[in-house]
This record gives structure tokens, sequence and C-alpha cells, in this order.
């Protein structure tokens, strides 16, 4: 079955979880691009500041403060989306929940919410998306993580619920080809990324809470989430670590357990935390403040990532190729004709 994407520049979108991070810089990519946008997530502050920008740009966009645990609340985006502009082409879901905290330490409420928000939110992003996708074709994007394979020390509830996540998108794909749904089903898996969400996540650990290295710029995962609403694509890693975790995990389990409790620990420490200041987190309740798109890892953070690049640049990718090919045949040309030579002189 062929599935035909709109150019982005015609488009209409929603994304859920734009207040901040990912998904803000993709909202804003996208109204650069001329695509006409429903924001969506729980911080209104977020969501206004978002939209007085992207308008004060040139561009087209509306909010609606929503929360991705409530069906009905994320039902109700899609129906304003539709209402407001007549179609949906995009639902690109991006809100997710953090908790920092070993398995004993995290609370049977806090698995709770963190499965609500990051499993059950993606679920009901492509139910409530789907009855206007599916009769006129169109794009499911749903930002996952590389801790859908593997899962990093004291991320439990989180990557229980990306692992979730990756089944549902599974059997999803299957059933709407099944059906000849032209509807494309992407997951967008991210390495590290620099956005707030370690500042606004919850952390119950006695010690700040980073990325392990490398990080990286939240561009690299727009340019990976503009490429899977034009070309439909299954899965794409943004962050060529994330590959490597990837293949890691996929080559030996094992390794994979190494290296984890090798890096995982150490690589997540980032220094001693100020116990003077209350803690401030957005596990169940939007917070101030943090509604930018980088978070506090500028310094570190990788701007650009060749794998991703070639990822989502076909013609690069086949351009190196033959390029490739090019090189290897002129090569080998050469060699015969040195080998020719050499034995021309030899006889002579």
């Amino acid at each position: 079955m062929k599935i035909n994407l709109k150019p982005i520049g015609v488009q209409t979108a929603v994304v859920f979880g734009a207040s901040s991070g990912i998904g803000r810089l993709t909202a804003l990519q996208f109204a650069a691009r001329g695509a006409k946008l429903c924001v969506a997530a729980r911080s209104e502050e977020g969501l206004k500041s978002l939209v007085e920008e992207i308008e004060a740009k040139g561009g087209e966009a509306f909010y609606v403060v929503a929360d991705a645990a409530d069906f009905e609340q994320v039902k109700a985006v899609a129906e304003k989306c539709v209402e407001r502009y007549g179609r949906l082409d995009t639902w690109i879901h991006a809100a997710a929940a953090f908790l920092f905290a070993t398995v004993e330490k995290t609370d049977p409420e806090e698995y709770e919410r963190v499965l609500k928000v990051n499993l059950l939110g993606q679920i009901y992003g492509a139910k409530a998306a789907l009855p206007h996708l599916k009769h006129f074709g169109g794009a499911l994007i749903h930002i996952s993580s590389v801790e859908a394979i593997r899962t990093a020390p004291y991320q439990s509830a989180y990557g229980a619920s990306k692992h979730g996540l990756n089944g549902f998108l599974q059997v999803l794909r299957v059933e709407l080809a099944h059906e000849k749904i032209p509807v494309s089903v992407t997951q967008i898996l991210p390495a590290a990324i620099n956005t707030p969400i370690y500042e606004k996540g919850r952390n119950k650990m006695p010690f700040k809470m980073r990325p392990v290295p490398p990080i990286y710029h939240p561009q690299i995962v727009v340019d990976a989430i503009i490429y899977a609403a034009e070309n439909p694509v299954r899965d794409l890693v943004a962050g060529g670590a994330g590959a490597g975790v990837v293949y890691a995990e996929r080559i030996s389990p094992a390794l994979a357990d190494f290296f984890s409790e090798t890096i995982g620990f150490a690589g997540q420490n980032g220094g001693e935390k100020d116990l003077s200041e209350p803690d401030r987190d957005n596990l169940f309740e939007p917070v101030s403040g943090f509604d930018t798109v980088e978070g506090n890892f500028s310094a570190e953070q990788f701007k650009s990532d060749p794998y991703t690049w070639l990822k989502t640049s076909p013609k690069a990718k086949n351009s190196l190729l033959f390029g490739g090919i090019g090189l290897l045949g002129g090569y080998l040309a050469w060699k015969a004709f040195s080998k020719k030579g050499g034995n021309n002189e030899n006889i002579d």
C-alpha cells in the first residue's frame, strides 16, 4: 500500500506536548514552513508564548490546553483542529513525563502517572487522530526514546512506558496495513537530548540528574520529525549514539547490561543536589519557568549529527553511495590498467 504525504507547507498538524523542548521547536519549524498548527500541552503559559512567537513570525497557530493522560481532553484537541482548519494531516505526539528514581524509591502512583502520560497518552493521541486521518491519509509521529530498546538506570518507569509504546505501534502499523488505511506510523527514538525535561522531571535521587553524553540539540530530533511528516518511515533513531545503543542491545543484551552498569550510573550523576531548595516538578501538575526549547546542557550539546543527517537525506545518502561505487570502480580500473601496463613492460 502506497502512502502519499503532503509537503509540510500545505499541512494541518497537531503538536501535542508543544510547550517546551522537542515539541516546541517542532511547532516553530512547521509553522515557519507554512503549516497550520494546533498546539497542545498542560502549560497554558508555554502554549500562549509559543503561539505568540509563531504569529509574530507570520505563522498560523492556536492552542488547546490538554493533559495527555485524559482521553477526552486529547480527543478534543483533534476535534478542535478539524473544526478550525477542516482537516488533520499529521499528528505529532511529544508529551512525556519523566521520573528519576530507583525501582525501590518509585511509588505505585508515580509509576501509574508516568505510564498514563507516556504510554496511554500516546495511545490516546493515535486513537483521537485516526478517525480524521484514515479517510484522506496522513502521518502519526510518536516521539519515543532509545529507552524503548534499552532503559537507563533510575528510569524504570520512563523506560517501561517507552517499551510499551514500541509494542503498541508494532500492532497499530500492522492493523492499518491489513485494512489498507493510508496512514504512516513513525516512531522517533531520540538519544540524549538537551531539553528542559531534566529540570522539570521528578528527581528522587540525592544528586542532580543529567543525560549520559553525548548530548544532542533538539534540532536533531526535529529534523527526523520533519522527514517523517513528508516521507513514510517506520522507525528513526535521532542521534548516532542512540543507534549504537540499539545495535548493542540487538547484538548482545549482556553486553548492553555491562555498558549500562558501567556508564549509566556515573554518567547520570550531575553532582551535588541543593537540598535547601524545594523540589519542583511537573509529574502531576505543570510548573512555570521551563517553557524553552533547550535545557541546561547547551555548552555540551552537539548541534549536528552525521548519522541522523544521512537517515533523513536520501539524496545525500545516494550520492555518497554512488560516489563510493564510482571511487571503487575507478580504483579497480586503475589497478587493472596498472597491472596491464606492468605486464606489457615485462613482455618487452
